[in-house]
């Protein structure tokens, strides 16, 4: 089995088209269809399935293409911090993150990290899910969020719980008091768009699930900065970790919540059973220390 069998089928696979993947790849359909053939008789068993409309993914073609992604981004990452390190003889650590993370300690660990002048800090914004395909793939070595995600190749580590907060519209009558959960389930809610698995919009939605409140739901959007854009001009609320309350906004006030412990969990994710190498090993010492701060309260 050869890389070109892997892109091969992942171009057929994302096209469900042996025609076009063939274009897409600057080959004649012939030779397509024979390196799809000779990677499912070496693997024995049937990747494709061929219907009157275009290619169906056998229940074994579809954890092939799970598989093969994995395998093909490891690769790519392999060949560029293969360059990266040849040309700085630097050691590359690289960390994924959601967003909302990043407006608390985060920033100090990668400034500590910094300091070594053998290193290069390299960041990835990504979802927890995504975290965890790229902790596979080599792509990050460490990767910080918000869900558990289960995956027998991923170990996840709860650093700490963070209070949720209310980011209201300024001068609303709910920024003369605490609100609670009843009080903005009667309000216009801005969240992010949900998709597969656990994410920050299920957990913030959960939150009023649980108590049996309802929530309208007006406007969905991808990131903190523009749901507290929508929140200034008056659209509605949004619930955010408390950390966010550092990012200054005007026309939002940040507000506590008047139900007791409501939060959300910072998670960090690493690759389960791998020897800790000595710049993971500086990361952990720098991230046990941080931790430390916030749960004693005091803030480097």
């Amino acid at each position: 089995m050869e890389l070109r069998h892997l892109r091969y089928f992942m171009a057929v696979a994302a096209e469900r088209n042996l025609t076009q993947a063939a274009k897409n790849l600057f080959i004649a359909q012939p030779p397509l269809s024979r390196a799809i053939k000779q990677l499912e008789e070496e693997i024995g068993a049937a990747l494709i399935v061929r219907r009157p409309r275009g290619i169906e993914l056998t229940a074994g073609g579809k954890y092939f293409q799970e598989q093969a992604r994995q395998i093909l981004d490891k690769v790519a990452t392999t060949i560029n911090d293969t360059r990266r390190i040849a040309e700085d003889r630097k050691t590359v650590f690289s960390i994924g993150f959601v967003p909302s993370v990043f407006y608390g300690q985060l920033p100090f660990m990668v400034r500590r990290l910094r300091r070594n002048k053998n290193l290069e800090i390299v960041l990835h914004e990504l979802k927890t899910r995504d975290q965890m395909d790229a902790l596979k793939a080599g792509k990050i070595d460490i990767g910080f969020g918000r869900v558990y995600i289960e995956d027998p190749d991923v170990e996840q580590e709860l650093l700490f719980d963070e209070p949720m907060i209310a980011a209201i519209p300024a001068g609303s009558p709910l920024t003369q008091h605490c609100p609670s959960m009843k009080e903005l389930s009667a309000c216009p809610m801005i969240t992010f768009p949900s998709g597969p698995g656990p994410n920050f919009s299920d957990l913030s939605q959960d939150l009023f699930h649980q108590r049996g409140l309802r929530v309208n739901v007006i406007q969905q959007v991808n990131d903190v900065q523009t749901a507290l854009s929508l929140v200034a001009s008056d659209m509605g609320f949004t619930l955010v970790p408390e950390q966010v309350r550092r990012l200054h906004r005007e026309g939002v006030e940040y507000m506590p919540l008047n139900d007791d412990k409501i939060s959300v969990p910072v998670i960090a994710s690493r690759r389960r059973g791998e020897n800790p190498n000595a710049v993971m090993r500086l990361a952990n010492t720098i991230l046990n220390g941080l931790v430390e701060n916030r749960l004693t309260g005091r803030y480097p």
